[in-house]
């Protein structure tokens, strides 16, 4: 598999890890500046903005990706650039009508999310960030176009880095706008807020510019590679845009899945918490829930997401030739990669929930904060899942599937959503969330166990040493907590709340990777590649 997606894992994962990482860091001054109501009014205007941008611009561009890779598999390049040209058209098109959507659509939207204005954010705040943010869409949709047509020629470099820039770019102008507003000219929280959504818009221009130069330099070796090829496919432009939007669907479906699973809170939360009794804590178990605490679980997230990206077009082609037994390795090892590396990290940050949320968001309400974070992190793995299985199902062409598992998974937190906050407050939504991922997943295991007869086997085998592990990594850094918490006030002290999190994570990071690469199972999963076996011979070195 395995070097090239590997190596393509590592770029993406790298990215998306470093991108997540800067979105982590950010919201610490961040809400620093506009607190929690801050938080919940940002997260009021992004989650519709990332619904649309996840219909316009998540579906489209992974499907080029998976087109692009077939075509080229099957020596069609010239195919592989029509429907580049088509989608980018196409995307800038939907991108206009997104734009128009939220933009008109913003104070009917913000309505129906504010339930109660006697606590919190007003209408018209929601309706006026919901605006700034929109003009993203304008440019979205086009720019990631090019990263799935890059995506399916393989080449990950340009993708990887325009997500960094576009995120340091970003996180620049929030913080720098936030800061002038209400520091330096003593400005509403609201204002502030909206320069921080429109920062999308300059974050996105930053993308562009990244995007632009690697086309520069990739587009005479991509004509190099359609002129020699003599194979010429008669499809017309009809049939290769029935085509993109029958891959699109389902790669939309799993872009929209986090956020349509918030888009349930956005409209049930409030109103199910006010009428529970739990109205002073509805804001800030929101932001904490959909914008704090979920910064945090997306980390283990992006090792499937980037995983997800690079196995794509790899399943495709080993899947179109019909090379069975490769195909099985790749699914496996895609399974067991995310696996290995998202248990530990959930059942981590379960461990180190308070200490977290402490020293990064502060110890305010950390009763509330810490206990709704350690619920929530374990939600994480079955989002990676989610993530991972569906991106098989696009591999072997079952991606239609997608809509019958999401959609299972979204009646499920609609059923369940209000009743089970009306019985544990903020905690209900959480629980709710996990159920509906949870039949989601579900439902994909056996979907690709039916489609191509697929056996879990191994990787439920191997799965359970890695929980074994990770249990063991949560015995002692618990036992490292009660002992330094003889002289560490690290529930009082945020200071104390950092430096018992690095300890923590040192300690059960060390302890994890100690037992998986003395069980040999690092090696079983990514197998025997350059970086372990150079790593066990100078380790005999030593010797």
């Amino acid at each position: 598999m395995s070097n090239k997606i590997l190596r393509g894992t590592v770029l993406l994962t790298g990215a998306a890890f470093l991108s997540k990482f800067l979105g982590m860091i950010y919201v610490i001054p961040f809400n620093e500046l506009v607190g929690a109501q801050g938080g919940a009014l940002y997260y009021y205007a992004y989650n519709p903005y990332t619904i649309l941008i996840s219909i316009s611009t998540v579906g489209v561009p992974l499907a080029v990706s998976k087109i692009v890779s077939k075509y080229n598999s099957l020596g069609y390049y010239d195919t592989g650039l029509r429907i580049f040209r088509t989608s980018l058209l196409l995307m800038i098109i939907t991108g206009f009508l997104a734009f128009i959507f939220l933009y008109f659509g913003s104070g009917w939207l913000a309505s129906k999310f504010i339930y109660s204005d006697t606590h919190g954010n007003q209408v018209e705040d929601v309706e006026q960030v919901m605006k700034m943010v929109s003009f993203a869409l304008l440019i979205i949709p086009a720019m990631s176009v090019a990263r799935g047509f890059f995506q399916g020629n393989q080449t990950m470099e340009p993708t990887a880095l325009s997500q960094v820039v576009e995120q340091i770019v970003r996180i620049a102008f929030v913080l720098i706008s936030a800061f002038i507003i209400i520091k330096i000219y003593n400005g509403s929280v609201v204002l502030a807020v909206s320069f921080a959504t429109f920062a999308a818009f300059i974050g996105a221009l930053a993308s562009c510019i990244i995007l632009w130069f690697y086309w520069g330099k990739k587009r005479q070796q991509l004509r190099s590679a359609v002129e020699p090829s003599t194979k010429t496919l008669n499809i017309s432009t009809k049939e290769l845009i029935f085509e993109l939007f029958s891959y699109a669907g389902p790669f939309i479906l799993v872009g929209i899945a986090i956020p349509l699973y918030q888009t349930v809170d956005s409209f049930t939360f409030n109103r199910a918490m006010v009428v529970s009794g739990y109205e002073k804590i509805a804001e800030l178990s929101l932001a904490t829930i959909n914008l704090y605490g979920h910064k945090l679980i997306s980390i283990p997230v992006t090792i499937a997401t980037g995983l997800s990206l690079t196995i794509v077009p790899a399943l495709t082609e080993s899947f179109t030739k019909q090379n069975r037994q490769k195909l099985m390795i790749e699914i496996n090892q895609a399974l067991q990669i995310v696996l290995l590396l998202v248990i530990p990290a959930v059942v981590g940050l379960s461990a180190l929930a308070y200490e977290a949320y402490g020293s990064l968001y502060g110890m305010e309400n950390l009763d509330l904060t810490g206990s709704l974070l350690a619920w929530y992190s374990p939600v994480a793995l079955l989002f990676a899942l989610f993530t991972v299985t569906a991106a098989i199902l696009q591999g072997i062409n079952e991606q239609r599937f997608a809509l019958v598992s999401l959609t299972a998974g979204f009646l499920t937190k609609v059923l369940l959503n209000s009743a089970l906050i009306h019985i544990f407050a903020g905690k209900g939504s959480i629980f709710a969330t996990g159920l509906a991922v949870g039949v989601a997943v579900a439902l994909n295991f056996w979907k690709i166990n039916r489609a191509i007869l697929f056996s879990y086997k191994q990787t439920l085998k191997r799965t359970i040493f890695m929980v074994i592990f990770s249990l063991v990594m949560w015995g002692v850094i618990e036992i490292t907590k009660i002992i330094f918490g003889l002289f560490l006030p690290f529930d009082e002290s945020r200071f104390a709340a950092t430096v018992m999190l690095l300890i923590g994570i040192s300690v059960g990071a060390s302890v994890y990777l100690f037992l998986a690469y003395k069980s040999t199972l690092i090696d079983f999963v990514f197998g025997d590649t350059n970086i372990l076996k150079r790593f066990r011979r100078k380790k005999r070195a030593t010797r």
